[in-house]
């Protein structure tokens, strides 16, 4: 068997979008506001990563929310996310065409992406480039004010 690349895991829908009703947990509906879950293939985080402009960047929660909300559902998975923005990065650092901004793309509260290709240094290089500051808090590493550079999805 042989390991998918990258690109292939990112056109891999599967089965995607999926609504997962959760009414049977209780106290996972009460904290998310209702019991629909949205599953999103990762070509949908690719397609709102690939938008986000150049001195500008959006968080995972950003991109959930507006899935969430485009679904009508009420959260999205937040370990599919993970797991498909990284596939989306790696993705586009293979190819050597039609690349995504993926480096614009940070975790909650402006948290680089340790998982991203050459690793939260390479993400830190990059938004730098673009005139951003990046501090160290602890071991991790956080876009400073991220917050006035938040782009809105259209």
């Amino acid at each position: 068997m042989t390991n998918k690349s990258y690109n292939d895991k990112l056109n891999d829908s599967k089965d995607m979008p999926k609504l997962v009703d959760l009414s049977d947990k209780p106290d996972f509906v009460a904290r998310v506001g209702g019991p629909l879950m949205l599953i999103a293939p990762p070509l949908a985080y690719n397609d709102i990563m690939a938008g986000v402009p150049e001195g500008k960047i959006i968080t995972s929660d950003r991109i959930r929310d507006y899935l969430a909300k485009q679904a009508d559902a009420n959260t999205t998975c937040s370990l599919t996310a993970g797991i498909f923005i990284n596939i989306c990065a790696n993705a586009s650092f293979e190819r050597e065409d039609d690349q995504i901004p993926y480096w614009r793309t940070l975790k909650s509260k402006g948290q680089l992406n340790e998982k991203f290709p050459e690793g939260t240094d390479g993400q830190k290089a990059l938004l730098e480039m673009e005139g951003h500051k990046v501090v160290k808090k602890g071991n991790k590493y956080f876009l400073k004010d991220y917050e006035k550079y938040l782009w809105e999805i259209e």
